[in-house]
């Protein structure tokens, strides 16, 4: 049982994460073994983010102190949340990813159960962040534009090189 002055302290802590986090996710961990936590907060801190655990009701506290409008409470079973200092897109195709390889390997069960994205005041239940997980990242995005913008002008070159080339035997 923690003291009063450990919750005050708890509260403080989750609102200067809340404070940095540009995303939150949030996934009941109920079942998932120590070892594989560690491998998701190794993955998550590569990206920026943290993995922490929380007491609901003080984490409640915490979020209403920055003005985040979400009630950790009505998640159930046992909740951990990803604090990210960057946009949701950007985090959340690790934690899917975790969870679905977790599922295949060890047969436990890391649920998401939500998101918020802080910039946006939205709140994405576990359908949507499915599909926002499954998106390809920024990078990935931009590489592929940037590809089918500069095919065109490649396959022309290769199509005049192939015509010199063609001269030259004739010349030759």
């Amino acid at each position: 049982m923690l003291t009063k002055t450990e919750k005050k302290q708890q509260v403080e802590r989750g609102a200067k994460e809340l404070k940095n986090a540009k995303s939150l996710i949030f996934a009941d961990f109920t079942g998932v073994k120590t070892a594989d936590v560690k491998n998701l907060k190794n993955a998550l801190r590569a990206l920026g983010a943290t993995y922490k655990v929380f007491k609901k009701r003080l984490l409640k506290i915490a979020m209403k102190d920055v003005g985040v409008a979400v009630d950790p409470k009505q998640f159930p079973g046992q909740l951990g949340t990803v604090f990210s200092p960057k946009a949701i897109y950007d985090v959340a195709g690790t934690v899917h990813k975790f969870a679905k390889d977790l599922l295949k390997k060890a047969k436990a069960d890391f649920k998401v159960m939500g998101a918020y994205d802080a910039a946006e005041k939205k709140f994405y239940d576990a359908a949507q962040f499915a599909v926002v997980a499954k998106l390809p990242s920024r990078e990935v995005l931009l590489a592929q534009i940037a590809m089918m913008l500069t095919m065109p002008i490649k396959k022309v070159m290769i199509g005049l090189n192939g015509r010199k080339e063609q001269l030259e035997k004739v010349t030759a």
